[in-house]
């Protein structure tokens, strides 16, 4: 079996990569409200801006990922090799407007458990040259059982936090790139398109948070390309770009990248920052920027949630609880209904099926909300699965208590939730002996985030499923913070290939483990 590479090379490929990414951020921020992209147009040759990324990566294939600087043709030569001996050449699409620029190619037909180099570059439209190469790398899925190692967070430019060169950008990321996670989860809230990023947030001790500031990120977005402005300003950051050149980026969405606690029908009649008020209007350009900019197959129907196998040890189940959502309520509905729907009917099958038909020692359910955590949205309004009564499931609980019931019937074991949403890191244990449903077999769910954002919490639990607090980052009363102190959290599971125990931790924005358990498969 190849080895995947030594640490010291890795750690030549990322010094190399983020000497280049901070020479780029040095001239954009003395230029401080100057995006990214197309308009800087220097010499005759395309480039990239932006970086490059890897996504749902499997066995064989990977979705690649860049931006040009204008119209240009996507090429990628890929090898096992970092020295790129007999590299394998793909061409690509052509990026134009339609897409922002950006460009996606499949690439198929990968070596499995291997640790891929790639180099991508834009030619021009006519064939006459190619601009200079940006470089990445990523690892199959093994198909045999040796460990694996993956992060997951959530929570980017939350509360007007952006990038501040001063502060050294969005630290959180650059412990995750040491961390040297196969691939990371980003749980949902990727940006935040409707929190602007002003030339400054005043923290409580009266100093300022300065950022660098970006023209359409002034305001909150409503036209595409606001929307597609969101992912460009996360991308200027060079941890940002850094860490996603050598790591996967497996992507869900959640509120933020449309708006704040948002549903499929909602109206904005109240909140005077919107001329656009049809939600529909708003999240359709929010799912078309999401797919210009994430490192996500294309899909017809544009659908979010799906299966990425990561080999016998592990499956991942992407879910989307945005999309099929009925009106946030009191939540509080006695039957599955439209109203009461949180995943909805064909979502929650394809679960189901999908759950079932894993061979995987590990089913990992990758959630962009928690279980049992309230989640309010004004008065008498829930956000999230729970309800605050404690009691027999009801509203969207309903779906839970029917997916949870499911599992235990059809003995599909080892399943646990992977989560962000809450600002701020927990260990919940779901017990059916404290627990008003009980038909379901014991559980975890664990919370991490923020990544780059406003820390809260903690916050209130629902007894309906039993969930019990094991661990949690913050104490009862904790004030709010963000990336200015250590309290920004990311959490990583390991899994042994020759035990299969999956150790779950907890780590700070410096990437210091707080806390940790060892989950033997069952």
């Amino acid at each position: 079996m190849r080895f995947v590479g030594p640490a010291v090379s890795r750690r030549r490929f990322t010094a190399q990569l983020l000497q280049a990414s901070a020479a780029v951020l040095t001239a954009r921020a003395q230029t401080a409200t100057t995006p990214a992209g197309p308009g800087i147009r220097n010499g005759t040759l395309p480039s990239i801006a932006g970086g490059v990324m890897s996504g749902d990566v499997t066995t064989n294939s990977a979705v690649l990922w860049s931006r040009a600087d204008r119209p240009a043709r996507l090429w990628v030569e890929w090898s096992t090799t970092e020295s790129f001996s007999n590299p394998r050449v793909v061409s690509g699409p052509l990026s134009g407007p339609d897409a922002d620029y950006t460009a996606k190619l499949e690439l198929t037909n990968l070596p499995p458990g291997e640790r891929i180099f790639y180099r991508a570059r834009f030619e021009n439209p006519d064939g006459r040259g190619r601009g200079e190469p940006v470089v990445g790398q990523f690892v199959t899925a093994p198909t045999d059982s040796r460990s694996i190692t993956f992060a997951w967070s959530g929570d980017t430019c939350g509360q007007g936090y952006g990038t501040s060169p001063d502060r050294r950008g969005m630290k959180t990321y650059a412990a995750l790139r040491e961390a040297r996670p196969d691939f990371f989860i980003h749980s949902g809230d990727t940006v935040y398109a409707d929190n602007p990023i002003l030339e400054s947030v005043t923290l409580a001790d009266g100093s300022k948070w300065q950022n660098w500031v970006m023209d359409e990120k002034t305001k909150v977005a409503e036209s595409l390309d606001e929307f597609r402005a969101s992912f460009r300003y996360n991308l200027a950051d060079e941890h940002v770009r850094a860490f996603n050149a050598t790591t996967p980026i497996l992507a869900q969405w959640d509120d933020h990248e449309v708006r704040n606690n948002w549903y499929p029908g909602q109206t904005l009649e109240s909140d005077p920052r919107y001329r656009e008020k049809d939600v529909n209007v708003l999240s359709a350009r929010a799912r078309q920027a999401f797919f210009d900019y994430q490192p996500v197959a294309p899909r017809a129907d544009s659908r979010i949630y799906r299966v990425v196998p990561r080999g016998p040890l592990c499956d991942l189940f992407f879910i989307d609880l945005r999309s099929y959502r009925g009106p946030n309520s009191a939540n509080r509905q006695p039957q599955l209904t439209a109203e009461s729907a949180i995943l909805g009917h064909s979502q929650l099958n394809w679960l189901k099926e999908s759950l079932l038909a894993s061979r995987a020692t590990w089913k990992v359910i990758c959630s962009d909300m928690p279980l049992a955590l309230l989640v309010g949205d004004g008065k008498d309004r829930w956000e999230a699965f729970a309800n605050g009564d404690s009691g027999i499931p009801a509203g969207r609980e309903l779906e839970v208590a029917d997916l949870l019931s499911f599992l235990k019937a059809q003995k599909i074991r080892n399943v646990i939730w992977l989560t962000a949403d809450v600002h701020y890191a927990a260990s919940h244990y779901y017990d059916p002996a404290q627990a008003k449903f009980t038909d379901f077999d014991p559980f975890w769910e664990f919370v991490s985030g923020p990544l780059h954002a406003g820390t809260f919490g903690p916050n209130s639990l629902d007894g309906t499923f039993g969930p019990v607090a094991r661990w949690t980052a913050r104490p009862s009363g904790s004030a709010p913070s963000g990336p200015y102190s250590l309290e920004q959290y990311f959490g990583q599971v390991h899994i042994d290939g020759r035990t299969r125990v999956a150790t779950v931790s907890h780590h700070n924005r410096d990437g210091t483990r707080l806390w940790s358990l060892d989950l033997p498969p069952n």
